[in-house]
């Protein structure tokens, strides 16, 4: 059976599409803007499909100045992301998120599907993420989260396909060539670039 997953059309996502990067936005008007206008899309149509936005809920963990860094290995099924790096967990909505909220809904199940933890999240947003500048990015929207551990404990949950640990700025830094592009802009516009790391050493 093919995955269906929700889309909002680019004219409907609130604030428009034409930024690059990291954009705060409400998330009440995210939802609504879901509840009205969300639809599900089977996923080769809405990968073709640049008019409309696949939305991905990212979750960022941190712990103080840290941030829980993963690496992929070879295990997982698209060979484009192997070997690389990421400081977000996250995924698409499906329609067994249906219901009042589909946005947290599938926040919550991606979160429990990838990480293993014995304490609930408090999940606050961060903003919108947008890279239109490749096939890939056109056709996505990212929700950014981020959650704060509190010194609690995180892992991975597929331990063949990822590892992961808790990382500060000067490990982002060196793994930076290795982080998928979303990384990259989550990661400047919390502060934790190779800016960041070129800063603390200096």
């Amino acid at each position: 059976m093919t995955e269906r997953v929700l889309v909002l059309a680019r004219a409907y996502v609130p604030g428009g599409c034409d930024f690059h990067g990291i954009r705060k936005e409400s998330l009440a008007d995210l939802r609504a803007a879901v509840s009205r206008h969300g639809i599900y899309l089977e996923r080769p149509t809405a990968e073709e499909d640049a008019d409309h936005k696949q939305l991905i809920p990212y979750v960022v963990v941190r712990d103080g100045a840290s941030v829980f860094l993963m690496h992929r290995t070879e295990a997982g099924g698209d060979a484009r992301l192997h070997r690389k790096a990421s400081i977000g967990v996250g995924g698409h909505l499906n329609p067994v998120d249906e219901g009042e909220d589909p946005l947290m809904a599938g926040l919550r199940r991606e979160w429990h599907e990838e990480l293993e933890t014995d304490w609930e999240p408090d999940f606050r947003l961060v903003g919108l993420l947008n890279d239109d500048s490749n096939p890939v990015g056109a056709v996505h929207l990212g929700v950014v989260f981020s959650v704060e551990a509190d010194g609690r404990p995180v892992a991975v949950r597929e331990h063949h396909k990822l590892t992961g640990a808790f990382a500060g700025t000067d490990a982002v830094g060196a793994s930076w060539d290795r982080l998928e592009t979303w990384s990259q802009l989550v990661a400047d516009a919390l502060g934790l670039g190779r800016s960041a790391s070129r800063i603390k050493d200096g």
